[in-house]
């Protein structure tokens, strides 16, 4: 992707981080807000749609909690969440009314999207909030989510929604203006203008946390969240929030990464970057060979093992002899029932059991191959 189609792209994803929108001391600083709201605003004016995933609620929650710093504990999370997300929209919507732009709130959890009936509800909410004119603002439902709070993170949100909305460009908002090659701050860093496949990142050191104690973002999450939205289709940029007008109007400033792959059934994608497996199913050699290499559905005879606990339509890992994960698949039976169908032919199965037994473990339609590392 040229620079003069970034500037063209109709449906632009942005997503910007805590530590782009709050003090230090955790509280909405409203300059950062403004002026991101503006750039936001010029690209409404081009024609083009946009959708903000924007973090912050817990941040934006610390300062009227007393809180000194994010807190490690859940609940504390949770509350500063529900404080800090009226207060980081309400003032979206102040600064977008500026602009005559109305905004709609669309909190989201994993499991609301990796459920066939949930992310369709999604994708049509998103489709109908646009076509009205309406400038969605995404974020996790920190005030319930579980392992999102403790182990997730905005940016891999961001590249989910760029996949779900159809987006033909996703903006990562960071406080650095591109990714180095090291750590910028080590004063030797070069900054890389372009990247088009992994092999451009093989001399990249990466840091896993912001240093800002706000977020809980690296630029780790970003390259991640980078590597999902390109591997679908979806060019990236990423450069800091003070530059966020001059890279959506074109400008060579940040890092561009460009396409990988092809857009693939929404759903996988969720399956693959949005959860984690509630259980295992221990394969036998020849139930790997047929889902990873013919791609075939996973059936009750190459099944040797269940482990954890899980119900009809959970997300499971698919593992090989050595315990190594290499497939998750929604699964179609609870681990109470799957242990009395191991070995056994889906034929053998209905015939003593009824039809509703011929049915796979896992659908190939619904599993998706892991990336060994």
């Amino acid at each position: 992707m040229t620079r003069t189609e970034v500037a063209g792209a109709g449906r632009v994803v942005v997503k910007v981080g805590s530590s782009s929108l709050t003090t230090t001391e955790g509280g909405i600083d409203p300059d950062r807000v403004r002026r991101l709201v503006d750039a936001l605003a010029g690209v409404r004016a081009r024609g083009s749609e946009v959708v903000l995933v924007s973090s912050g609620a817990i941040a934006a929650g610390l300062a009227p909690l007393g809180l000194p710093r994010r807190p490690r504990d859940l609940p504390s999370q949770q509350a500063a969440a529900a404080v800090g997300q009226g207060l980081l929209v309400h003032r979206y919507h102040e600064e977008l009314a500026r602009h005559g732009v109305v905004a709609g709130q669309v909190l989201l959890t994993v499991d609301d999207v990796t459920r066939r009936s949930h992310y369709r509800n999604a994708y049509q909410t998103f489709a109908k909030l646009l076509e009205l004119g309406v400038l969605p603002i995404v974020n996790e439902n920190d005030t319930v989510a579980t392992s999102e709070i403790r182990f997730g993170d905005n940016d891999r949100l961001a590249a989910l929604v760029a996949h779900l909305v159809h987006a033909d460009l996703l903006v990562l908002l960071s406080d650095v203006p591109g990714l180095y090659d090291a750590n910028p701050a080590d004063g030797a860093a070069t900054m890389l203008g372009e990247v088009g496949s992994d092999a451009d990142l093989a001399a990249v050191t990466l840091g896993r946390r912001g240093a800002s104690g706000i977020g809980t973002g690296g630029m780790h999450t970003k390259v991640e969240a980078a590597r999902i939205a390109t591997g679908a289709g979806i060019p990236v940029v990423l450069t800091s929030a003070e530059l966020a007008e001059q890279a959506l109007a074109g400008e060579p400033v940040g890092t561009v990464f460009h396409p990988t792959g092809r857009r693939r059934p929404t759903r996988l994608l969720w399956l693959a970057h949005a959860t984690e497996g509630k259980g295992r199913v221990v394969l036998d050699a020849g139930a790997v060979r047929a889902v990873t290499e013919r791609r075939a559905s996973l059936l009750p005879a190459g099944i040797t093992r269940v482990e954890g606990s899980f119900s009809g339509g959970d997300p499971v890992d698919l593992v090989d002899p050595d315990g190594v994960a290499v497939a998750r698949g929604l699964v179609n039976y609870g681990s109470d029932e799957l242990p009395g169908l191991l070995g056994r032919s889906t034929r053998e199965l209905a015939r003593e059991l009824g039809s509703a037994y011929e049915r796979e473990v896992v659908h190939r339609d619904a599993l998706v191959l892991l990336r060994r590392t």
